[in-house]
C-alpha cells in the first residue's frame, strides 16, 4: 500500500505543473498603486518617477537606460494584491539605482515583460501565477532640472 501511495504521489507530482502553472496577465492602475499607503511610505520622495510619456521638467544629464525584474510570492494571494506588491519593489530598485548614479528622476518607464515593452502613463503590466506574480521595469535615471 505504500509503494501504491508513493507511485500516486509521484505521478501527481509530474503531472501537476500543468495543473499549477498559470501566467495571467493584467494592467492595473499606477494611481491606484501609488495612493497606497505602502507606496507613500517606502518610496523615497526625492527621486521622481514618470510613466511612459509623462511630462517632465527639462533633462539635465541622463545616466542611461537601466531594466529591473522583480518578482514576488503570489501564493493564498489575489493578483491585484500580490502585484502591487511586486510594482514597489520594482520601483524601489529603480529609485535606487538612480540615488547610486546620481539622479533625481526615472523617467519613460515602461513596462517590459518578457521583453514586450508596453508604454502607459496610466497602467502598468504585471503577470501573476498560483505561486509567482511579476513586473519588469525599463526607465531613463536622469537629473531633471527643478
Amino acid at each position: 500500500m505504500k509503494f501504491l501511495t508513493l507511485l500516486l504521489s509521484a505521478t501527481l507530482f509530474l503531472v501537476a505543473p500543468e495543473a499549477y502553472s498559470r501566467d495571467t496577465a493584467h494592467n492595473f492602475s499606477i494611481q491606484d498603486a501609488l495612493q497606497s499607503s505602502d507606496f507613500k511610505e517606502k518610496l523615497d520622495p526625492s527621486i521622481r518617477l514618470y510613466f511612459g510619456k509623462q511630462g517632465h521638467s527639462k533633462v539635465k544629464h541622463s545616466y542611461g537606460n537601466v531594466s529591473t525584474n522583480k518578482k514576488t510570492n503570489a501564493f493564498n494571494k489575489k493578483d491585484e494584491e500580490a502585484c502591487r506588491w511586486v510594482l514597489l519593489s520594482a520601483l524601489i530598485s529603480l529609485q535606487q539605482r538612480a540615488k547610486k548614479d546620481g539622479g533625481n528622476a526615472v523617467i519613460n518607464i515602461t513596462s517590459n515583460y518578457k521583453k514586450k515593452k508596453m508604454s502607459s502613463t496610466s497602467e502598468y503590466e504585471c503577470h501573476a501565477g498560483n505561486i509567482l506574480a511579476g513586473v519588469a521595469l525599463t526607465g531613463d535615471i536622469v537629473i531633471l532640472a527643478k
